[in-house]
Formats: structure tokens, sequence, C-alpha cells
């Protein structure tokens, strides 16, 4: 099947779903007399569900494709499976972690575990392992030299070698240019992990030898799950991960062929051409939209596309993992950059030369962080005109068709909520009816009281979540600057005040919401429950959510069980065991 039809089979379908939808409301707002206020309402709507329109056309690609078994494998994948991991000598390859201010023990411990990995595949003198730090605190970088040092005193797998910038200018992406060039044409690769990365040598052997055999790939990407957390807020997570995210992946995957995306870690980059094509540009006008670019992975596939190099993401590569943030606080402090940089993207999306799949990624990541203001518009502006209407009566679309009488009104509603039920409801088929995928979460008990309990969850904390993100959206618009702070990476509890703090501003908004609620009753009230009650109890959830003993007593009755934790690789269970390993360094220095 060539690109161009896999490209119509996402596009046509997503476009046509699209348009129903769109002629099914404007169908139900046409009955009857209706204001101004009613078709502002059926904008925003019918403007969200086709968003919804593209998530669900991508996940049914990708279930079709999860259903080809081994054919529905790219060629990259095909053959990652037939290598042996080991060292060929045809390159040299750097695997790179920047690091900003991080835990220590944390981040050098995961180094330990890649250098005994790749130590147990055999020779491992074509691969040295550079800790770029960034980091500002005096204490920290101090721990950072004796850490590297104790490390370089023993004598396992490739060389480790560590530095730090003092200017630290250009955040992480510019540290990796400045490692580039410091080390132009020293290694052939980089392999670039974050600090919380994690990868299995015989992983990186074989994205070293896809890149050998594969001369115009310059940047491999995999898919790394999260792993490793325990508060209820990870655990939840990391389940939900590793049970929705495949099937939009292989729908990605199925429809941007070399015009892969790059998620800024556990990718191996070819790095003459990165050094050559992908150096950022500043973007015209002042922060937050214009300066240096936040989010600079999208960009540099972009670049390196534009270029003439191809952009790969292989999915069916194992062991590969990073972590997570453990409560919704820290989640949040990671969506607020990831907001800004996205729509940062609204001044790289003319650039000349991109090629149409990465415009369509750029698009889609700015569009992911404009849906949600859309989607609380039609909530807001949904409730105003529900109070404002005595009788209760004749509602439109505010309830998806529910409230409105007619073919249309109902053919509305079903199509809505198969939309919105669908993509989950794949996803869980192909964990129940795949044996190893069940297996992989504790067998078909487990698996469907912990997919009920993560829609519960989910259905409870995501209005805050999109309300939170929403609001960073409007503050990027109006001037807002992201700080480059470091992030908590480690599991932790988040007092009350802390939890109120981020929540308080959703009380209003879920008291309003009940007011209309209640005033108008019916299908519209019904609808509006988890709304309102995620909203009014967004405080205890943060808090509840946060706490590593309620994620242990999960852990315990088998909820939310992944198959890193029912069948473990070796460096999983490395880590758990090596957690202390700072002392052990410093003692063999």
């Amino acid at each position: 099947m060539t690109l161009r039809l896999r490209r119509a089979l996402f596009a046509m379908p997503s476009a046509l779903l699209a348009v129903v939808i769109a002629w099914l409301a404007i169908l139900t707002v046409s009955q009857g007399e209706r204001t101004l206020l009613d078709w502002i309402l059926c904008g925003l709507f019918v403007t969200v569900m086709t968003w919804e329109s593209l998530v669900i056309v991508q996940i049914v690609l990708g279930f079709w494709s999860w259903g080809q078994g081994t054919s529905g494998l790219s060629a990259l994948e095909r053959r990652a499976r037939e290598f042996a991991p080991v060292s060929t000598g045809l390159s040299r390859t750097a695997i790179v972690i920047p690091i900003f201010d991080e835990d220590v023990e944390a981040v050098f411990a995961g180094v330990a575990i890649m250098r005994r990995s790749l130590a147990r595949l055999g020779a491992s003198d074509d691969i040295d392992l550079h800790v770029l730090s960034d980091t500002v605190d005096p204490a920290t970088a101090e721990a950072e030299r004796r850490a590297a040092a104790a490390m370089q005193a023993v004598a396992c797998g490739p060389k480790v070698v560590y530095r730090r910038r003092l200017d630290n200018a250009g955040r992480k992406a510019g540290n990796i240019a400045e490692f580039l060039e410091r080390t132009r044409g020293v290694y052939d690769f980089m392999l670039v992990l974050d600090a919380d990365s994690l990868m299995s040598g015989t992983a990186m052997r074989k994205l070293i030898r896809l890149m050998e055999e594969n001369e115009r790939v310059a940047l491999i990407q995999t898919i790394s799950y999260a792993a490793n957390r325990m508060t209820l807020f990870a655990r939840v997570q990391q389940f939900a991960v590793r049970l929705y995210a495949p099937l939009s992946l292989k729908g990605l995957a199925f429809w941007q062929g070399a015009d892969g995306l790059y998620y800024g870690h556990n990718a191996i980059i070819r790095c003459a051409p990165f050094l050559e094509h992908a150096r950022l540009p500043v973007l015209p006008g002042r922060p937050p939209l214009g300066g240096e670019i936040l989010c600079h992975d999208v960009v540099e596939a972009a670049l390196l596309r534009r270029a003439g190099w191809e952009v790969r993401v292989v999915q069916d590569l194992e062991d590969t993992w990073e972590e997570m943030p453990t409560n919704v606080v820290d989640l949040l402090g990671r969506e607020r950059r990831w907001c800004q940089g996205n729509l940062q993207h609204i001044r790289v999306l003319p650039m000349i030369g991109l090629t149409a799949g990465s415009r369509t990624h750029i698009a889609m990541g700015i569009l992911s962080y404009l849906v949600g203001p859309l989607w609380w518009a039609f909530v807001v502006l949904g409730a105003c005109r529900a109070l404002a209407d005595a009788d209760g009566l004749d509602m439109g679309v505010l309830a998806y068709g529910a409230t409105e009488r007619g073919p249309a009104a109902q053919a509305l509603f079903w199509t809505c909520l198969a939309t919105l039920l669908l993509p989950r409801s794949l996803n869980f088929c192909r964990a129940l009816f795949g044996t190893a995928e069940r297996s992989g979460f504790g067998g078909g008990l487990r698996l469907a009281a912990s997919a009920v309990l993560e829609q519960v969850f989910s259905i409870l904390l995501t209005p805050l979540l999109s309300l939170i993100t929403a609001r960073f959206t409007a503050q990027t618009f109006l001037g807002t600057v992201v700080p480059w702070d470091s992030q908590s990476r480690a599991d932790r509890d988040v007092g009350w005040a802390e939890a109120f703090r981020v929540a308080r501003g959703s009380l209003a908004l879920g008291l309003f919401l009940l007011a209309a609620a209640v005033w108008t009753g019916g299908w519209y009230a019904l609808l509006q429950v988890p709304v309102v009650l995620g909203l009014l109890c967004g405080t205890p959830l943060v808090v509840w959510s946060s706490r590593k003993s309620a994620g242990e007593a999960a852990f315990r009755r088998g909820l939310f069980l992944t198959p890193d934790e029912t069948r473990p690789a070796v460096e999983i269970g490395e880590l758990r065991a090596d957690a202390p390993i700072l002392p052990r360094l410093e003692a063999a220095e």
C-alpha cells in the first residue's frame, strides 16, 4: 500500500465523519427558532468533534494494523527482529544523557544499569556514554562529579564521560548542539536519553544496526513506556499508557511514513545531518511565542525531513523506558512547558520547505492545546444557555443531541457516543483478546477491573486537568513565559494546601455548572455529572492520587499491573534492586 493511499485512508474518513457530525448538528439546531448563542455553540461543538474524528480514525487504523500481525510491522521493525545484538565495528556511537538539577543517585543508577546491560553483550568499545550537565546548583553538580568519577573507576562496559556546562544557552537542545560541535567527526550516531530514561543493551545494539544498514535514515525514534513509579496516580497512568497508547501509535505509524516524530529522548540520531540541518531557528517576536524554541524535538525532525533525510519510528522494539510525573501537580508543571512549546510552533508552521507530514504533526500538536479551551467555551456557554432557558426545553446540541427529538438529534447522539467510546473499546479488545497482552496486564479479570477503575479515575480527573491546561493556553497567548525549572520525578505526596492551590480555580466553575444542571435537569444534567464531580472534588483527588500507600495497596490487589511488573526485563529488575547505588559507587572509588 502506497504512502499516498495510507494518508488518504486517514484523511478522508476523518473528514467524512466530521462532515456527518456537522451536518447532523446543523439539522438539530435548525429545528425551531434559534439565537446567535445556539449557532455559536453549534460551531464550537462541530470544531471539537472534528478533532475527535481525527483521533478515532487514527485509532481504528491502528486496530486494523494490529490485526495484521507481523505483516503490519514496518520494514525496520521486521529487520530489527533478525539482528544479533552485538558490535559490528562499523560505527561509533555516543549515548548522550542531558541532565539539569536531577536526582544524582537516580541518574547514575540508570547509567550503571545500561553499562552492565551493554557489557553482557560483549565488547562495547565502540560506545561512549556522555552525561551532559546543565546543573546550576553547586552541591548537586559536586555530587554529579563524584558519582561520575566513581563510575569511571569501575571497569564495566562503555567509558563514562561527564561534562558540565556553565553557559546553559538553548537548554537541552543547546546542550546537545554544544556536544555535537565539540565532538564533530568522532561519532557516527548519538543515542539521546533523558535523565529518567532506561534502555537495554539489546535495544541499543539493534538501533545501531538499523542505522548502519539504512543510510538515508537520520533518526529512529523508539516508543518508551513509563515504569517504576508507585503512587496511585503514576500507577494508573502507567497502566493507561500501556493499554491505550499502542493503537494510537500504530495508527500514527500507518500514515506518517518517513515523516516520523521525534520525542526528544530514547532515539538514535545520525550526527552529521543533525548537526548540519537541525539547528533550531530563533523565532521572531518576544517570548512566549517568539524567541528560543521550547519544544525542540518535532521541529528538529521537520528540519531533517526538509533536508531530505528520513525520520522513522520503531514501535516494536522492546526494553525502552522512561519515568513520568508521579502526581497531578508535577504533571501540570510538565504540561505547562509542553503547552507553550507547542503553541510556539504556530510560528514554525509557515516555514518554507517543510513536508506535508511534518506540517501535519506540527499542526496536530498545536490543535491538541487549542481544542481544550474551545471545549470549555462550549461547556460554559452551554450552561449560560441552560440557565437562560426558563423552561429547560429545546436544548439543541448542549447534551450532544440527547435533549432533542427527531431522527437528526438521535443520530447525532449515537454518533457522538460511538466516537467517544470506540477508542477505549478497541484498545481494551486488543489487550483482552491478545494472549501476550492479556497476560502482561495480569490476566483478563485484573485487566477488566483495572480498566473500569481507570475509566472512573479518568472521568473524574480529566475536567480538572483539561481546565488547567486550557488556562495555560490562555496565559501563553497573554504573554506568560514558562521558566526552565528542573523536573520532579520521584514519588512524593502532595499536601492539602498545595493541592488546593492547584484545584481552587475549578471550584467556582464547578458550582456554576452544578447550578445549571440542577436548573435544567434531564439529559443535560446527567451528562454534566462527571464534569461537576471532577471540578468539585479536584483537591481530594489530587491529594489521594499522589499517595504511594494507595498505589501500593492497588498493586497488592493486582490492579493497574503492566507488563513491566508481570514479566519485568532484567534492567527493570536491576533498577528496583539498585536504588541505593551511589553509596556503593563511592565505596568503589
